[in-house]
């Protein structure tokens, strides 16, 4: 694969093996593939995919990172890292997760996150078609469209754009948009799609404190992540005993994939929608 950011002389864009298969036979092994915005966001979102991928014959995990990592923030042993070296620490600890983690493969495609919220850069869509025509995934992970983040929504969509490019019998199975800066509690219980986590908890933390990098940059994205998904599985119920110690919240994008022509704004709204009706309905109820 060509990426938009091979330069033919110094290559940015980068797929990693992490077993040292050939990388169209990596790519093909793909089942599970994670479209994510930045490096860290992968092990926060997409744990049912790498849970289910781990160490199988059958089923093989593959992520993307879209973005460099330049413009996180930094403290401690890095306080006085450039965002060139940013990106070197960064695209580091991608790898040792994927490592970590039994990846078939992970591409870090090394984009800026300004031309990746460019609503006019067709670059990264482009790549992604690539991506997503060497793996054939049977279910994607990306980030869910109700983030908080601009450049996580603006990746989720570029990945919504590549996937409706696609032939229909190449559209995976599945589409899932994932937890990472807003949870999907608000959901209505029939529409969360809630995976179990509770496995392998060891190797969740392991591939959450890979990156020291953001963890010392005041950040504690692994208890927190952790901590969410041990609430997310309490929560879940309020008349039943916990049947999981973790979960994970998803929102479905599947049919925005199957149905190209779909309105993406809409769909999202009217999840909001059904939730204040929700609200609105149990408020009724007990008002005198």
């Amino acid at each position: 694969m060509k990426f938009h950011l091979d330069t033919g002389v110094a290559t940015t864009a980068e797929v990693f093996i992490p077993n040292g298969a050939p990388v169209e036979e990596a790519l093909a092994s793909t089942t599970h593939l994670a479209i994510a915005a930045h490096q860290d966001d992968i092990e926060i979102m997409a744990i049912d995919g790498i849970l289910k991928c781990y160490r199988s014959a059958e089923q093989r995990f593959t992520g993307v990172v879209a973005t460099n990592g330049s413009g996180s923030p930094r403290d401690d042993l890095y306080a006085t890292y450039s965002d060139a070296d940013m990106q070197v620490v960064r695209r580091h600890e991608q790898r040792a997760a994927a490592v970590v983690g039994d990846y078939a493969a992970q591409i870090l495609l090394d984009a800026p996150s300004a031309a990746v919220k460019d609503p006019g850069n067709a670059a990264l869509v482009a790549d992604l078609e690539q991506v997503l025509l060497a793996t054939r995934p049977q279910v994607v992970y990306t980030h869910n469209l109700a983030d908080k983040h601009d450049t996580h929504v603006a990746v989720a969509l570029k990945a919504l754009k590549a996937l409706r490019r696609l032939p229909a019998e190449l559209r995976p199975a599945a589409v899932y948009g994932c937890e990472v800066w807003r949870g999907l509690d608000w959901l209505l219980d029939t529409e969360k799609v809630a995976f179990d986590c509770s496995a392998r908890e060891s190797l969740q933390m392991a591939l959450l404190g890979v990156f020291d990098s953001q963890i010392c940059g005041g950040k504690r994205y692994d208890l927190a992540t952790m901590g969410r998904r041990r609430a997310n599985a309490t929560y879940y119920a309020s008349h039943a005993t916990d049947t999981a110690t973790g979960m994970v919240f998803a929102m479905d994008l599947t049919p925005l994939v199957a149905e190209p022509t779909l309105d993406i704004a809409s769909y999202v709204q009217d999840f909001m929608t059904r939730f204040a009706e929700d609200v609105r309905q149990r408020l009724s109820r007990f008002l005198p």
